[in-house]
């Protein structure tokens, strides 16, 4: 069974203690269109904003993909969960034999085209106005990295910046014309930056 995992943040930069379950490299734009966007706060991020699939939004991102060495997709389920540090249940998929768990639109036809026999990928909610009390928006996820300080709004800065181009959001192009992000400019030794191939 030939599983692909999707990325389109952190994991392409950082794949940690999945890379003993992953072979080649991450196939750049390769992956199915999903509604990507920096609407959740991540308590492992210092409360940065951070990539989810916001099924509440109505724009579609490119995704990746990398090829698991699993061949039970139960195992591959588990080994992305353990990286994610999330429950199983976090993880959506969709298989060619009809197993589907989360599923998105356009995600069984990105399956039938590619080659693979089932597709997985964190589906971990958006929780913006949760933890912030306001509905996600652009001048709201603004207004609230405004509001970090220090390491906090460096690894804010950090991750939105590292994160591969072909991440393109809707958010991310809104503070590529914003004053007070572009002011930002934290040192590149403090951290790896993603460098697509």
């Amino acid at each position: 069974m030939n599983i692909a995992i999707v990325g389109y943040g952190s994991l392409l930069w950082d794949l940690e203690n999945l890379s003993p379950f992953v072979t080649g490299d991450w196939k750049l734009g390769d992956g199915p269109q999903m509604p990507v966007e920096f609407s959740r706060v991540s308590p492992k991020r210092k409360e940065a904003l951070v990539l989810v699939i916001d099924e509440t939004l109505d724009h579609q991102c490119q995704t990746s993909v990398i090829d698991s060495t699993r061949n039970d997709l139960h195992q591959a389920v588990n080994d992305l969960a353990a990286r994610e540090r999330c429950s199983h249940d976090m993880i959506g998929y969709v298989s060619a034999r009809g197993d589907a768990y989360r599923p998105l639109d356009g995600a069984h036809e990105w399956l039938d085209k590619s080659g693979y026999d089932a597709v997985i990928w964190t589906a971990l909610p958006g929780n913006f106005h949760d933890q912030v009390n306001q509905p996600f928006s652009h001048d709201n996820g603004l207004a609230y990295l405004k509001t970090l300080k220090g390491a906090a709004l460096e690894e804010a800065w950090r991750y939105v910046e590292f994160a591969p181009e072909i991440t393109d959001t809707p958010f991310r192009r809104f503070l590529r014309n914003d004053n007070f992000w572009q002011s930002l400019d934290f040192a590149p030794e403090r951290g790896l930056k993603f460098e697509e191939k």
